[in-house]
Parts: C-alpha cells; sequence; structure tokens
C-alpha cells in the first residue's frame, strides 16, 4: 500500500504535522559548495550518488531523462521518491535511461532527532519553500540546492546521452519549483548543452506575482488594500524582498527581467479539479495567499489568467486541470496529463 502523503496529526498533538522530526532521512548525500559556505544535502536518487562528491560516471552514460522531484511541507523524501518510482513505472519509462532525484530539505529538529552530521544543511519548517537561507551549517538557499544539482546533471562525462532535465514538485514542492522558475541561475550549464528545463508546478499554495495586481470576488485583477495586507507583495508573494539568491552583483534583478526570463521558461501547470477546500489544514491562510484566491484550484485558475493576460501573444505555458483529484500527488502525477508532463507520454 503506498504511503499517504497528507498524514493527519495525532488528536493530542498541537503543532502542525510538519512541525515534527521526520521519520527517514535519505541515504544519499550531496555536497554543495557556494560563496556564502557549504553543507551537504540528504537525497534519494535512483543511481550512484555517494556523499561527498556527487554522481559516479559508471553506468551513467544511459541516462537521458533526469527528474528532480520536490517534496511537499511533510519533507516525506522516501514518500515522493516512491511515488516517482510508481509514476515513472506506469508511464512506461525505461529505469535505466530516467534517473530519479528527490533532495530532502530538513528542518532544524531533523538534524538533531536523527544526530546527522554538522555539515547537514537545515531550515526552519518550511523558509525552504521560498528560497530562504538554511540555519546551518551555512546560509545557503534552498535555490542553491537545485543550481548544484543541475551542475552535476549538466556534466557531459558523467551524463553525455542527456537529453530532459524536470523539476517537479506538488503542494509545498510545487511552490520550490514555481520560485525557481523565476529566479533561477543554475540553469546555464544545461542550456550550454541545448537542455532547457521543464518545470512542472501541481497544486501550490501560492504564486510569485509580477505586480501588485490580485484577483478580486468578481475576477477582475485589483490591487489589495496595503493597510489590509502590508506584505501581500513581499516575497514569496511578490517581488519586493528578494531573497539574497536573487540578487546580481549586489543587487536586486528587474521585476521586468524576471517576468521576461520566467516567461520564455518551460513550465507545466498541474491543478487537481477537486483541490477547492478552502479549510484544507495545509492551506496558506496567510492574508498574502488569501489575495490570491480562496483555495489551491481558485488561486491557480487566476494566477494561469494573470499571465495570459500579461502575454497574450506566444504564450507558452501550460494549465492542466485534473478532474477528480484534490490535493494529492498521487493522482496528480499518475494522470495523464502528468505523465505527460514529466516524462512526456504524449497522453496529456
Amino acid at each position: 500500500m503506498t504511503q499517504s502523503l497528507n498524514t493527519v496529526p495525532d488528536a493530542d498533538d498541537e503543532r502542525a504535522p510538519n512541525e515534527r522530526p521526520v521519520s527517514v532521512v535519505a541515504p544519499q548525500f550531496l555536497s554543495i559548495s557556494t560563496p556564502v559556505g557549504s553543507g551537504t544535502i540528504p537525497l534519494y536518487a535512483t543511481g550512484e550518488w555517494p556523499a561527498p562528491a556527487g554522481l559516479q560516471s559508471a553506468g551513467a552514460s544511459r541516462v537521458k531523462r533526469a527528474v528532480i522531484q520536490l517534496h511537499g511541507r511533510l519533507r516525506n523524501a522516501d514518500a515522493y521518491f516512491r511515488l516517482s518510482q510508481q509514476a515513472c513505472a506506469a508511464a512506461g519509462g525505461d529505469i535505466g535511461e530516467t534517473l530519479l532525484i528527490v533532495p530532502q530539505f530538513l528542518a532544524t529538529d531533523d538534524v538533531v532527532a536523527h544526530r546527522l552530521p554538522p555539515s547537514t544543511l537545515h531550515w526552519d519548517w518550511t523558509s525552504w519553500m521560498g528560497g530562504g537561507a538554511a540555519e546551518g551549517p551555512a546560509p545557503l538557499s534552498s535555490f542553491a540546492v537545485l543550481d548544484a544539482i543541475l551542475a552535476v546533471l549538466a556534466d557531459r562525462e558523467r551524463f553525455p546521452a542527456l537529453t530532459d532535465v524536470v523539476i517537479a514538485g506538488h503542494s509545498g514542492g510545487g511552490q520550490v519549483a514555481q520560485r525557481y522558475a523565476v529566479v533561477a541561475r543554475g540553469e546555464a550549464p544545461l542550456l550550454a548543452r541545448g537542455i532547457a528545463p521543464r518545470y512542472v508546478i501541481a497544486n501550490p499554495s501560492s504564486y510569485v506575482y509580477f505586480d501588485a495586481l490580485r484577483p478580486d470576488a468578481s475576477g477582475k485583477f485589483v490591487a489589495p488594500d496595503p493597510a489590509c495586507c502590508p506584505r501581500f507583495d513581499h516575497w514569496k508573494y511578490g517581488l519586493v524582498d528578494l531573497p539574497h539568491y536573487a540578487y546580481v552583483d549586489g543587487q536586486p534583478p528587474s521585476p521586468v527581467a524576471l517576468e521576461a526570463a520566467y516567461v520564455q521558461r518551460d513550465v507545466v501547470l498541474l491543478l487537481g479539479g477537486d483541490d477547492c477546500d478552502p479549510q484544507h489544514p495545509a492551506l496558506d491562510r496567510s492574508c498574502a495567499a488569501m489575495t490570491q484566491g480562496e483555495h489551491r484550484l481558485g488561486r491557480g485558475r487566476a494566477y494561469a489568467r494573470y499571465m495570459a493576460m500579461r502575454h497574450p501573444h506566444d504564450f507558452k505555458h501550460r494549465t492542466h486541470e485534473i478532474a477528480g483529484v484534490g490535493h494529492d500527488a498521487n493522482g496528480i502525477y499518475s494522470s495523464a496529463a502528468g505523465m505527460a508532463a514529466v516524462f512526456d507520454t504524449g497522453e496529456g
């Protein structure tokens, strides 16, 4: 039986279910070094990822597709790794030609509970969803982790046959994928090889908007009253106070430049047609999120309309609503649209 990705907390535990140490820590590690420091990130992968150097070249020559799957707020990378393997098999993928990678963005309490090495990167409970800096051992952004994985994949000696890279995320992982698609800096080595990553964003609680407009109850886009929600346009909901990761030569990039880059990226938005519960326990109900809509389906629909409105000509991002599926990663990725987005089955 497949483990649920939406664990219900014990009745006598008042903490949110994501504010408990994870049950399982991924067994493989990747070392990351940046100008702001270094650390290691645990991950699951099909293939060899020995700590701390990265992939071995043996057997890598057959890999044509790499899928980086991002877990949700529970940080249950083990469940998402199994889900990815099942989805790949259902899509008819050749596991010898498909590399599945699930990095695990641990919380500080995870490191303490599992007595992990001091080099292990760790964040607060949810800051990694927006590219926030790790609490230790160095202030690396969760986006720097994706940069490091893409750098390994771009190595021609390790992956000479690689042609496709997918960055996919559901729920909290969908937030990571969407934000990274806006500010990503790690694509360059892959683009130099002619490989443009695809971003598959599924059922996130919120999105990054490029100006101060948000959907109102009538469906029009208007500017909310800042007095009612002063931070509605701050990162991770807007472009005010960008994370340091996004800065170039010490300066924040312009909103125009970020939007132009985002529009040119290969983006697929997957929405559960039944992910419309305004009281879902994992739904972001902050005032900034609520300016985007009442629930995930409404927010996703509004964001798709917003981007199409801003780019009426030759807008290539795709949106698929998956009927009968709620806030369920299994349902999303096992659907025809989900398998087409991730594995190019051509059935979506």
